[in-house]
């Protein structure tokens, strides 16, 4: 008679998840199909870069731009600054914290850049200042409609100076684009704070926040040791940004796509759709 095999087979260990805010356990693929959204209690959680592309634009209409554009280490911060950048594009397969390149979007053709937080937090370095002009010039030069998704930490304190200086250099590069009624939509995904949120984030004609995304320049514990004050329930999160008139609509991700793709109706009227 044969034995029972009494070996338990091992479960993926990615195969569930778990939600950090109400602690459900999630299908993993139910979970991406659901673009990363708790359904038990809607927290939003982080769209990787692809993702968020493959989210929001026609099936494979995206063009990258600009792929081998990535930081060095123009103050000599040091071989650890090195090492961490190295590790960070074999992790995500990305050269930078930020994505660029040209799509369509339900038809409409647009200039896209999608900020990536496994990559060192998205912080803005030199090299990710230079993507975001780049990709500016190109909305210029084609004269097509700019979407930017945003999540970051703020400036790259390893490069210095040379990242503070990104903050004017987009923001100036964003002036030309509005001078010339190009349209330039912002997308706030959670964090978007500090030299991020200080420059081309809150440029945006039209600015758009995810359910509540964390928005703001410094930190609630450094505001409230600053000033003294207890801070009002909610604050810096996109709820309060939409109450006080900061941003101008929060938007589930969910209706992210159709809400971008009526605002692209709206301000680019005259626009040629194509197809793929």
């Amino acid at each position: 008679m044969e034995k029972a095999d009494t070996k338990q087979k091992k479960l993926p260990d990615d195969l569930w998840i778990k939600c950090e805010q109400c602690g459900e356990v999630i299908y993993q693929k139910d979970f991406m199909k659901e673009l990363k959204i708790c359904p038990k209690c809607d927290l939003h959680f982080p769209l990787n870069a692809g993702e968020r592309i493959g989210s929001l634009l026609d099936k494979g209409t995206f063009q990258e731009m600009d792929r081998n554009i990535y930081s060095l280490d123009p103050l000599d911060f040091g071989e650890g600054y090195k090492i961490k950048l190295i590790k960070d594009r074999k992790q995500t397969g990305l050269g930078e914290a930020i994505v660029t390149g040209k799509g369509f979007l339900e038809g409409h053709k647009i200039v896209l850049g999608v900020m990536d937080f496994r990559f060192r937090g998205a912080s803005m370095g030199s090299a990710v200042g230079e993507k975001v002009a780049r990709a500016v010039e190109v909305a210029l030069k084609e004269v097509l409609p700019l979407i930017i998704v945003s999540s970051s930490g703020g400036a790259r304190m390893q490069e210095g100076m040379f990242s503070l200086m990104q903050m004017a250099k987009t923001s100036a590069a964003l002036g030309k684009l509005n001078k010339s009624n190009i349209p330039y939509i912002s997308v706030l995904a959670n964090p978007t704070t500090a030299g991020v949120a200080a420059s081309f984030a809150s440029l945006g004609d039209v600015i758009i926040a995810e359910p509540k995304a964390l928005i703001g320049f410094a930190g609630p514990r450094v505001i409230e040791q600053t000033i003294r004050q207890k801070l009002p329930p909610g604050f810096q999160r996109a709820e309060f940004y939409l109450e006080h008139g900061m941003v101008d609509m929060v938007v589930h991700r969910k209706e992210l796509r159709n809400t971008l793709k009526k605002l692209l109706d709206f301000l680019s009227p005259n626009q040629i759709k194509e197809n793929k």
